[in-house]
């Protein structure tokens, strides 16, 4: 019996966008994944909380945006931790569950070149293949430079996601709520809808 291969789209998602999608169906295409998680983070330690939505409004953006997909599906397993979450510990408790799945963590080249600074970035790479998206101002070269090194270094297994580059960004939409200009081209249509029913970003 061949193993499932599952993508793992984790992120704050404060809020979900275009770019998000469009990585994850690339990702999808690309390496044959069967599923693909999008998982919003619980408590992002890296981030201040005050400034992120809580867990459950970032969940419901990223259902609502993910629920015409049949092969996008949302995961709770990060917003119902307690604490701060560290993708090692999901990927370990996913393994736990999981024993047929290969995982495959898809990110953006600026995680790729953070992932370092992350909590024990030796036991992400034992647990998941790492997808990479050609993004974020990076060029192929060096994204295939940093993977180099992380390969020497962790034996990680690392490929590169060829994708269109969208100027899209969680932080510009926000911005772009609170000026009261449109974001019809950044997030679905049902995520547009959602923020200004509930009147998110208001004042950021």
């Amino acid at each position: 019996m061949s193993m499932r291969k599952v993508g793992i789209m984790g992120g704050t998602f404060n809020p979900i966008h275009n770019g998000h999608l469009m990585i994850a169906s690339e990702a999808k295409e690309q390496f044959a994944l069967d599923e693909v998680l999008f998982m919003p983070c619980g408590v992002p330690y890296m981030k201040e909380a005050e400034e992120v939505e809580s867990g459950e409004i970032r969940a419901e953006m990223t259902a609502l945006a993910i629920q015409d997909n049949p092969f996008f599906t949302l995961s709770r397993m990060e917003i119902e931790h307690h604490g701060n979450t560290y993708t090692y510990e999901t990927l370990e408790r996913l393994r736990v569950v999981q024993p047929d799945t290969e995982f495959y963590f898809i990110l953006g080249a600026d995680s790729l070149f953070n992932l370092t600074n992350w909590v024990f970035p030796e036991r992400i790479f034992a647990n998941c293949h790492i997808l990479a998206a050609v993004r974020d101002h990076k060029t192929t070269a060096q994204m295939k430079e940093q993977i180099r090194l992380l390969q020497e270094h962790y034996q990680a297994s690392i490929f590169l996601l060829k994708t269109d580059y969208l100027d899209i960004s969680s932080s510009d939409i926000r911005r772009k709520v609170a000026l009261g200009e449109s974001i019809a081209e950044d997030v679905p249509q049902k995520v547009a809808a959602y923020i200004a029913a509930h009147n998110l970003y208001q004042t950021r």
